[in-house]
């Protein structure tokens, strides 16, 4: 196990080199100048689109504006917001959390881009059914010849879609939590139990089929997010002190990377900051990476400009939000630097330390239904690519591999999971910003063309 651990830090330190940085990054700041800064300058718009104003039951799609971003927020408001966070303090130290900003801030043009594009090219998979998605646009948009991106997207996607890191840092906050103050005995077996315990919830929401999963992701994430915002804001208030100071060390150390254990990169610990906070970021919000576009494009909508500014909104809340919240709430109360714990449990020494005794229990709340929301999720983007692969009728079997990987996320290291999702990660953001890159000038015109709709009253 050892040697399969070393070997895939190896291959996710290898594929987030600098030329992923470059096509996720500069594609981004591209993709952001081209569309002359319209994430930000439709803001308002997008939350009316957001509210339902422009909604139509008759058009095309599965699931309304707001379904679609719930259900692409359950797969990124969650363990990337949680513990994700965590692991780039404990790493990285408190500049980490400025380049995962950048990262957000550029992803949301990224995912603009890619929403947008996901209803553009609409295609229809084996039993008709309209689907979208970056191997849709892929194909219906570049042609044929572009197919063996798609192909890779969706078998990279297979594996990125497994919840195996979800399930590992749930598995471990029940633990850390919940079972070992109160003197139960965690090991194997009780891992296990919680494992298909996980099942069972799982399966009962993800062989519903996206109506399903679209519904429940709608009731619990809103509700899971103002949660969390009111216990951190309690956090930040008990140690208003310590605020200004960490919230300006967060600029200070993202240039001077005091804090950043590991190797060098390009000739200095600033390059491998650099790198950690977007990875970090990336995994957070997932632009670029392909996964919301698969939500995104089950929306009920003839309109992919509307689509792709209910999408930008992602990275706003899911890394803007919630991880400069999760972050600030690990600086002030210290914990980053008088514990050795990571991941989850240094979120949890954070809440214990602020609101003692039930801090932690309200967590554990939190990371429960964020990572339960997430599973519903990734299960639809898994069913998604295997029936781009292998046909409609065959994308129920993913679901048998998919709660199979359940028990394997609860029973492996934090490192291996890690890794191996930033790896395919990786792997699906070559053909989705390959592709949205070709395609952004389609996309401006498109853009044109609804904002002098809009103008016109139309």
């Amino acid at each position: 196990m050892e040697l399969l651990d070393s070997w895939i830090a190896s291959f996710a330190s290898f594929v987030w080199g600098l030329p992923l940085l470059v096509l996720l990054i500069g594609g981004g700041l591209y993709l952001l100048i081209l569309s002359k800064f319209l994430p930000f300058r439709y803001l308002g718009h997008a939350i009316q689109v957001l509210r339902g104003k422009y909604d139509d039951p008759n058009d095309p799609g599965q699931i309304s504006h707001f379904q679609a971003l719930a259900t692409a927020l359950s797969a990124t408001v969650g363990m990337g917001n949680i513990a994700g966070v965590a692991v780039a303090i404990s790493i990285g130290g408190p500049g980490a959390v400025f380049w995962m900003w950048v990262s957000a801030i550029v992803g949301m043009s990224t995912k603009f881009f890619t929403s947008t594009l996901a209803i553009m090219y609409r295609g229809k998979d084996s039993a008709g059914e309209l689907q979208g998605g970056p191997m849709y646009f892929i194909r219906e948009g570049l042609g044929v010849k572009w197919k063996p991106l798609a192909v890779m997207f969706s078998i990279c996607g297979l594996i990125g879609a497994f919840p195996i890191f979800n399930v590992n840092q749930l598995t471990q906050a029940i633990n850390d939590i919940l079972l070992k103050p109160n003197g139960v005995d965690v090991g194997l077996g009780s891992n296990i139990i919680i494992a298909l315990i996980l099942v069972a919830l799982t399966s009962v929401v993800i062989l519903g089929g996206l109506k399903r999963i679209g519904k429940t992701a709608s009731r619990l994430v809103p509700s899971m997010v103002v949660l969390y915002f009111v216990l951190v804001v309690i956090i930040l208030v008990v140690n208003m002190n310590e605020v200004p100071k960490y919230f300006l060390m967060i600029f200070t150390d993202a240039f001077e990377a005091n804090h950043m254990k590991g190797e060098a990169v390009f000739g200095g610990v600033l390059g491998a900051l650099i790198i950690h906070g977007i990875r970090r970021g990336a995994f957070s919000n997932e632009a670029g990476i392909g996964t919301a576009p698969m939500a995104h494009g089950a929306a009920k909508t003839d309109e992919p400009v509307r689509e792709g500014l209910v999408a930008m909104l992602g990275p706003a809340i899911d890394t803007l939000v919630v991880c400069t919240l999760t972050a600030l709430a690990i600086l002030v109360t210290g914990v980053w630097q008088t514990t050795e714990a990571n991941g989850v449990s240094l979120t949890a020494s954070a809440f214990n330390n602020a609101i003692p005794s039930i801090g932690s229990y309200l967590l554990l709340l939190c990371i429960a239904i964020f990572s339960i929301s997430s599973l519903f999720s990734y299960s639809y983007y898994g069913t998604k690519c295997m029936s781009y692969l292998f046909g409609a009728d065959k994308k129920h079997y993913y679901n048998y591999f998919y709660i199979a990987s359940i028990v394997i996320g609860a029973t492996t290291s934090l490192s291996m999971m890690i890794n191996l999702i930033d790896g395919v990660f990786a792997l699906m953001a070559i053909p989705t910003m390959t592709a949205t890159i070709i395609l952004a000038p389609k996309v401006v015109k498109e853009i044109k063309s609804y904002t002098s709709r809009l103008n016109s009253g139309n």
